[in-house]
């Protein structure tokens, strides 16, 4: 789309909003969630087809060896039923039966290599292509009784209610090492909150750029009770977690503390100190009134005395902001304010 020389601004903001409009068609679209035996229908697999085994279907040619080798060595390959001797999980358990998908093929791999045949893997189930929701649900059809209580809440979790599935995460073709490991779990999150990159690249951030905690350490990717996938019953006990000298209980409370941390913290990256979310002393002056100082001086056409705010940071005197056992000198033994 041209837009010709001399043309009216509000000609040229059209003309930039129809090619944003056009760009936005490929974006993600709002698709409402199915009832789960429709999800159970999508992952059937082939009617016509058999279960032939992984070896029947990996002996007729080479090209998922590496594969096949891998997911050997893999927590799903190496759990064999013990009465059959067979694997608990195979190729079939996820991509449906085989035996369409090599029956053109000849007996002979080094033949079938040759003549650079391959199995068909239209006759599979097409798992690219399937909603998140149905490829989970493989997943699941195993893990929702063998993985309990790690999947309790999967199903109105913000993962599965926002289209992400287990292979979104998890790699079954890579190797013996299928969770997501420590190191690469940061970026895995950043990919799709590219927000928490930019916060934990503030000033005052978690430790996740110097790989002392992970995103794990305080959500539970699968699904929680709390807001934000939080582990705990509450968000201050995700919190003391690691931070067990704010639990308490005190003689002294700062309620605002005792209920929710994020009244005064940001937990993925901040430009003040100590991820607050504002600097002090105005983050407490949101709350609090603060000192004032008066004095006899009078100013210069006033009939008062000095009058000032005190404008220091509250923690110089302040120090055990989150609570304390010990009365502040303002207060008596009973908590009740000196004459």
């Amino acid at each position: 789309m041209s837009v010709k020389r001399g043309a009216h601004p509000f000609v040229i903001i059209l003309s930039l909003g129809a090619l944003l409009c056009a760009s936005c068609a490929d974006l993600k679209q709002s698709k409402p969630l199915l009832p789960v035996r429709e999800y159970e229908r999508m992952i059937v697999g082939r009617l016509d087809a058999e279960y032939v085994g992984t070896s029947n279907c990996v002996s007729k040619c080479h090209f998922h060896d590496k594969i096949t080798e891998d997911f050997s060595h893999s927590v799903h390959g190496e759990q064999i039923k013990p009465e059959s001797g067979l694997p608990l999980v195979n190729c079939e358990s996820c991509h449906g039966p085989g035996s369409l998908a090599i029956a053109h093929l000849d007996d002979n791999r080094e033949k079938n290599t040759l003549e650079k045949k391959k199995c068909d893997t239209s006759t599979f189930l097409d798992l690219m292509h399937l909603p998140p929701q149905a490829q989970s649900l493989i997943c699941l059809k195993c893990h929702s009784a063998a993985s309990v209580p790690a999947l309790a809440h999967w199903n109105g979790s913000g993962h599965a209610l926002n289209d992400v599935s287990c292979s979104d995460c998890h790699k079954l073709h890579r190797g013996p090492q299928q969770k997501v490991s420590r190191e690469e779990m940061a970026e895995l999150c950043y990919g799709c909150h590219p927000e928490v990159r930019g916060e934990n690249a503030l000033y005052s951030h978690h430790p996740l750029r110097e790989k002392k905690m992970v995103c794990v350490d305080c959500h539970e990717v699968h699904g929680s009770t709390l807001d934000y996938m939080l582990k705990g019953t509450s968000l201050k006990e995700t919190c003391t977690r690691c931070h067990m000298e704010k639990q308490g209980p005190f003689a002294f409370e700062h309620a605002d503390v005792a209920e929710n941390c994020l009244n005064c913290h940001t937990p993925h990256g901040s430009v003040h100190s100590r991820l607050l979310n504002a600097a002090m002393p105005f983050l407490c002056l949101q709350c609090h009134n603060g000192h004032v100082l008066g004095s006899a001086q009078a100013l210069p056409g006033t009939s008062g005395g000095i009058k000032g705010l005190f404008t220091n940071r509250c923690t110089d005197c302040h120090s055990q902001i989150h609570g304390s056992d010990t009365p502040s000198p303002a207060l008596t033994g009973r908590g009740t304010l000196r004459q």
